[in-house]
């Protein structure tokens, strides 16, 4: 318990420190970027900054840059994902936050395809509302079995792995139940945390990490911020972006770039967009053109 008030405490002097690049910058500063040690560094410095419980704004924007732009991840990513396993007494980089709510999920999937290994993905509540188990099995080939259970205690033993999806307040906290490889925690607005348990699964955590890279991206800036304060019980003080209006603005102003009248579709990245379009494409052909 005093460990875990430490790193409460010392992250609300984080939050009230954080400099103005870490929630409005979304790419990399050249000036403090060693691409090869871009997480790995930062988390270094950060974990001697905890240890020596200084924290100053100028410091903090001292510290080598955790960017590869927003999918690899970014400051506040790497502290959030820090600050979880830190309370959880994991590594730092068994942690991983997602935007996504379901890329965590099909992260897992891809890996066992590739070992041909078994996946068990168990649920409490409902499952992300983008996790379409047809269309999955269908257009990208992967083999899982879905389970709803009550609590996390019915989860039996597996001969495979095992991915347990929910849903719930205290979205930030793991119950780290043997019988469980993969734990995801879900959030409404926010995206997902996922965790990688048992040192058998240590593999898992660069192949997660390569489709949070080409595929997706990790929690946004302000989304961790905001997460952060919710975990160290501070009133939210950011001001939260209203993200459908900002969609109309962006739909209307390519509209009028283009000359067109159809609306855009918009993902998260470029990189995100591109895969939903091949991916489609992969669907589209494999219903109309079977067996080419």
């Amino acid at each position: 318990m005093m460990e875990e008030n430490k790193v409460l405490n010392f992250i609300k002097d984080v939050l009230d420190h954080t400099p103005a690049d870490w929630l409005n910058l979304t790419t990399h500063r050249l000036d403090i970027y060693h691409e090869d040690l871009a997480k790995t560094e930062f988390l270094d410095r950060f974990e001697t900054l905890y240890e020596s419980n200084k924290v100053e704004t100028t410091v903090l924007s001292e510290l080598p840059t955790a960017y590869d732009y927003i999918r690899l991840g970014h400051p506040l990513s790497s502290v959030l994902e820090w600050t979880i396993a830190k309370l959880n007494n994991l590594p730092s980089e068994n942690v991983i936050s997602f935007s996504s709510r379901t890329i965590p999920i099909l992260a897992v999937l891809r890996k066992n395809l590739f070992e041909k290994k078994s996946t068990r993905v168990v649920y409490t509540g409902e499952l992300p509302k983008g996790f379409d188990e047809e269309t999955i099995k269908k257009v990208y080939g992967y083999s899982f079995e879905l389970k709803q259970v009550d609590q996390i205690e019915d989860i039996s033993a597996f001969d495979g792995s095992t991915v347990f999806v929910s849903s719930k307040d205290d979205w930030s906290a793991f119950d780290l139940h043997p019988n469980v490889d993969f734990f995801i925690n879900l959030h409404a607005d926010f995206g997902s945390v996922l965790l990688v348990n048992g040192d058998k699964n240590n593999h898992y955590v660069s192949e997660i990490q390569h489709v949070r890279r080409r595929e997706t991206i990790a929690m946004t800036p302000v989304n961790c911020f905001t997460a952060l304060e919710q975990m160290v019980g501070k009133p939210s003080q950011k001001k939260q972006t209203n993200v459908e209006a900002n969609k109309s603005v962006v739909i209307d102003t390519i509209k009028n770039i283009t000359g067109t009248h159809t609306n855009a579709l918009l993902g998260s990245s470029g990189l995100s967009v591109q895969y939903a379009i091949m991916m489609g494409l992969i669907h589209h052909a494999s219903e109309n053109h079977a067996g080419k």
